[in-house]
């Protein structure tokens, strides 16, 4: 008998060592969230105010911009924050250099100073919010960092992104929805044919 009990905690410790490394290498290896749209109750809805303490940046008016805008949550010591970060500079600085889109980030809970060296440490030139406690995050049924909404010129919301974003989607996203969305500019002038 006691030849058999090594061997069976042997056999037994294999088979759940193989488990673990398998439970492992899937987690490892899977979707991470990241570039995932998501449902939202705000998809097709006006977006909500974005109306925090400006950490960074200028003041900005979601409700008053007549362009895409991306509206970024985000913290500085989330890992996919961090991630993504790179990708929000490119499509900013592509799109500031057209004037058709602009990205705005929202911090949660961060001391002021430490956001502001990390945009100097990391590059990133647009305006950041201070979450107000968590408000606007709730008001935009924020789940986690990072999470993104991509904003149409009406001030509608035409995506939720949970995870990091890249470049491409948000370019994608913003030209799939670009043909059904009439700016301001052109509503008004087919008023006044």
């Amino acid at each position: 008998m006691s030849a058999r009990r090594p061997r069976t905690t042997l056999i037994a410790a294999v088979v759940v060592g193989t488990v673990v490394s398998l439970l492992v290498l899937l987690l490892a290896t899977r979707d991470n969230a990241s570039n995932r749209a998501s449902s939202s109750a705000l998809v097709g809805q006006r977006a909500p105010a974005v109306d925090g303490k400006v950490v960074l940046g200028e003041p900005f008016d979601l409700g008053a911009s007549d362009r895409w805008v991306v509206v970024n949550f985000f913290a500085t010591w989330c890992v996919p924050c961090r991630v993504e970060h790179p990708e929000l500079r490119a499509f900013e600085a592509e799109h500031r250099k057209t004037g058709d889109a602009r990205v705005i980030s929202v911090v949660y809970d961060q001391d002021p100073k430490t956001v502001r060296t990390w945009f100097e440490e990391n590059g990133g030139d647009w305006t950041v919010f201070d979450s107000d406690q968590g408000r606007t995050a709730f008001e935009w049924g924020v789940t986690g960092v990072p999470e993104s909404f991509v904003v149409s010129p009406s001030g509608i919301v035409v995506e939720r992104i949970v995870g990091g974003v890249k470049k491409a989607q948000l370019d994608q996203v913003i030209a799939a929805n670009s043909q059904t969305e009439e700016t301001p500019s052109t509503t008004s002038q087919e008023a006044g044919s």
